[in-house]
């Protein structure tokens, strides 16, 4: 066990010293890791057996961006593949995202939120405690799902997606984006297992149009983020109403953000996904009753 040790340390000595980049050695290197930590808070005779330390460095390295998706090697971002990030989650994207506004037009109806301040805390609210727990977690799932090919378990996480909406008009939001982005892959002859007649998930085909497009999951949860933040600021820019100035203003305070919400649903696992937005879920409930509106949700 003491020369099993040594040499994990000369392995990350001789790294150290030739300046090997980290990304090309973390497969390799995250037992060895997870060994020298355990020998320098653990006595030599409680040293854990390699056989029970390999789960947990892979569990580690899973969280990282050096593998993709259950030992698929993650896809580099390329000039390219970034194009194609920023086309995915251009609000140009013939998706329809402009016309649902997640509940905030009934909320500003019912003078819940009256300036830019309490749009911040709205927004800053379903970042954390909504899609946090839900929609980056899918995405997450859906994309390794995607990575091994698996079609069966893209449809389960596609109904297990829809089950956690709340409500007709959140459920609507989901399928009707989706709806559209389906037409889109379908003209771009990207292949997607879906029916046409199948409700489908606007999370699913998201992730399956990054995976197709080589984005790795971390830029597609970011690009993900800003498309709906984008929509959400535009929302509140007609609805509050806000100035434009106001509007940049509030992006510019909210992209921070969206880092830390991807590092929150990372630690989300299947069985802890989902979401408790009451508030949200009424606004939702009480969009569809109003008299008149602007959005569809």
């Amino acid at each position: 066990k003491t020369a099993l040790t040594l040499k994990a340390l000369a392995v990350i000595l001789t790294v150290m010293i030739m300046d090997i980049p980290m990304a090309m050695i973390m497969s390799t290197v995250s037992i060895t890791v997870t060994i020298i930590r355990t020998a320098m808070v653990t006595p030599t005779a409680m040293i854990i057996p390699t056989a029970m330390i390999i789960p947990m460095s892979r569990d580690i390295t899973m969280n990282t961006e050096q593998v993709y998706a259950s030992g698929s090697a993650a896809p580099a971002m390329t000039d390219l593949s970034l194009v194609r990030l920023m086309h995915l989650a251009s609000v140009s994207l013939p998706v329809g995202g402009y016309a649902f506004s997640h509940g905030m037009e009934y909320a500003i109806d019912a003078g819940w939120i009256r300036n830019a301040d309490q749009v911040e805390h709205w927004v800053r609210e379903q970042l954390y405690l909504g899609l946090a727990g839900t929609d980056i977690p899918l995405l997450r799932l859906s994309m390794q799902a995607c990575a091994q090919e698996d079609w069966l378990e893209l449809k389960r996480i596609n109904e297990l997606t829809l089950a956690c909406r709340e409500t007709h008009e959140l459920t609507l939001t989901d399928t009707a984006m989706g709806e559209a982005l389906m037409r889109l892959m379908n003209s771009l002859q990207m292949t997607q297992p879906f029916s046409k007649s199948e409700p489908v998930s606007f999370v699913c085909l998201f992730a399956l149009a990054a995976s197709l497009w080589q984005i790795p999951y971390r830029a597609a949860a970011n690009g993900f983020l800003w498309s709906w933040l984008e929509n959400q600021i535009a929302a509140a820019t007609k609805l509050v109403p806000l100035g434009q100035t106001q509007a940049q203003q509030l992006l510019v305070a909210l992209q921070p953000e969206l880092a830390a919400v991807i590092e929150q649903a990372e630690k989300i696992s299947e069985e802890e996904i989902g979401a408790g937005l009451p508030a949200l879920a009424i606004a939702s409930s009480q969009h569809e009753h109003m008299y008149s509106r602007l959005f569809r949700s």
